[in-house]
């Protein structure tokens, strides 16, 4: 009788599991548009909420950039998030950006020149392509721009400079500066200018006071263990003190990893979700 109750069981779980899997493929959504900042079809997917289709709510906007160097459908690889977004009692949307391409696989979320501009894809055709599709709350209030790895660094460069179509900015193990595939050298984008204007720590100074005024929510985290960008980390934390900007920093134990990000992804999902304008 265990036996059978043991399969009995078993095989309810599996059913549940399909059924949930079957729900998250209604709400997940992949499509493209075509950008004429990088020259083709920006992919990027959606993760709705539940009851989307039959409301008419408003929601708020959870831009999530994935790691570098990637493939062109890492885009599709964050399902944890949006696991974590489920857990959180608080409905948005998510947006999953492409953020490389074939032949190009470490463009680090940068303006490089005519047909190779992922930041203006990204901060600026992006959001006027989510908000014309979908029932979002078309504001800076209703946007948040997140990022893991490279997308942390991604988040933080295009935030600061597109603070009036972002409202929270979060890193999650990110840096702070241009880095090679190895994360280990600095990028030279061919001159002082470029180099200064793609850097976190040299663009601070310049809009420090808009941040202030804004009142953009800046939070970052990154693990102990992290032997490549948990020194950066703390250092942004030292910057943004001195200047004077309000921030929420943590160093966690653990790695540059995704049980790190698994573990913390609600939390940190939920805190950005706390300083957007809810669902409405």
């Amino acid at each position: 009788m265990k036996t059978a109750s043991l399969v009995l069981a078993g095989a309810a779980a599996v059913a549940l599991l399909a059924a949930s899997a079957a729900l998250g493929a209604q709400r997940r959504l992949e499509t493209s548009f075509e950008s004429a900042a990088i020259g083709g079809r920006l992919h990027f997917e959606v993760y709705l909420p539940p009851g989307y289709a039959g409301s008419s709510i408003r929601y708020p906007v959870l831009y999530v950039l994935h790691g570098l160097p990637s493939t062109p459908n890492a885009y599709t690889s964050l399902g944890f998030v949006e696991r974590a977004l489920d857990t959180s009692n608080r409905p948005a949307i998510i947006v999953v950006p492409q953020g490389a391409r074939a032949g190009e696989s470490d463009p680090e979320y940068l303006d490089r020149g005519p047909g190779d501009r992922w930041g203006t894809a990204i901060a600026s055709e992006l959001p006027r392509i989510v908000d014309g599709r979908f029932r979002t709350i078309r504001s800076r209030a209703g946007r948040a721009l997140i990022g893991i790895s490279a997308g942390g660094y991604g988040a933080m460069q295009l935030a600061l400079h597109h603070l009036d179509e972002f409202s929270v900015v979060e890193s999650w193990s990110g840096y702070f500066h241009p880095t090679d595939p190895t994360g280990t050298h600095t990028l030279d984008l061919g001159s002082a200018a470029r180099d200064a204007n793609a850097d976190v720590h040299r663009t601070l100074p310049a809009v420090r006071s808009r941040l202030q005024a804004t009142k953009t929510f800046i939070a970052f985290y990154v693990g102990r263990s992290d032997w490549r960008f948990y020194a950066e980390n703390e250092t942004l934390n030292k910057e943004l003190s001195e200047a004077g900007v309000a921030h929420v920093f943590r160093a966690y134990p653990g790695g540059h990893d995704q049980t790190l990000w698994q573990r913390y992804a609600a939390p940190w999902l939920s805190l950005a979700l706390v300083h957007l304008s809810p669902a409405h």
